[in-house]
């Protein structure tokens, strides 16, 4: 079954920039934009970035342009970020809304961590010894996700960003389009 999300076609997803090479599998402008330390500093420093932050040892940060472009188009973004940049994001755009997701357990989470095979194990370390610190701020979010099942938790966004997509304040031109149609057809003309 195709996602909901897929045919409204109003959704796009952001992709960060970072400062560490590609792993395995991973491709430039789908997964990230990879880019050197220097490229990334510069563009910290000209304010490229909507939100930004070192995040284990490395850069990563989400395109302002990219992001105010796309809502400037009429789309929703979608942005995965830490915590970190979550704050700084949210700060800017205090409109936004903020899913927190996060995995069943620490047992979990290091499993998970372990069986991408993506990292080495001191990264793994760093990345369990501050999950605390990171799920504890699942207070400042508007919806928290518990990543136990992924069907279950992907319909759940899916479900979150639908009824953001389907409020009355962003339905009132097609709503209106609607009604208008309506209007025509039964004029007593016929809407001739």
């Amino acid at each position: 079954m195709e996602s909901p999300l897929g045919r409204s076609g109003s959704l796009v997803y952001s992709v960060s920039h970072t400062s560490r090479p590609p792993r395995q599998n991973e491709i430039e402008g789908r997964d990230y934009h990879f880019i050197d330390v220097a490229a990334f500093e510069r563009m910290a420093a000209d304010g490229a970035f909507l939100e930004w932050a070192e995040v284990h040892g490395e850069y990563k940060g989400t395109s302002r342009e990219a992001v105010t472009g796309s809502l400037d188009e009429g789309l929703d973004v979608l942005v995965d970020i830490d915590v970190q940049g979550a704050e700084q994001l949210l700060e800017k755009m205090p409109r936004a809304h903020s899913i927190f997701i996060l995995p069943p357990s620490y047992d979990e989470l290091e499993r998970r961590l372990r069986g991408r095979g993506l990292d080495r194990a001191e990264a793994i370390a760093r990345r369990l010894a501050v999950s605390l610190w990171e799920i504890e701020r699942y207070q400042r979010y508007d919806y928290v996700l518990i990543n136990q099942d992924l069907d279950l938790a992907s319909a759940a966004l899916a479900a979150i960003i639908l009824d953001k997509q389907h409020r009355l304040d962003r339905m009132k031109d097609r709503v209106a389009s609607v009604v208008g149609d309506f209007s025509r057809q039964l004029a007593p003309d016929g809407g001739r």
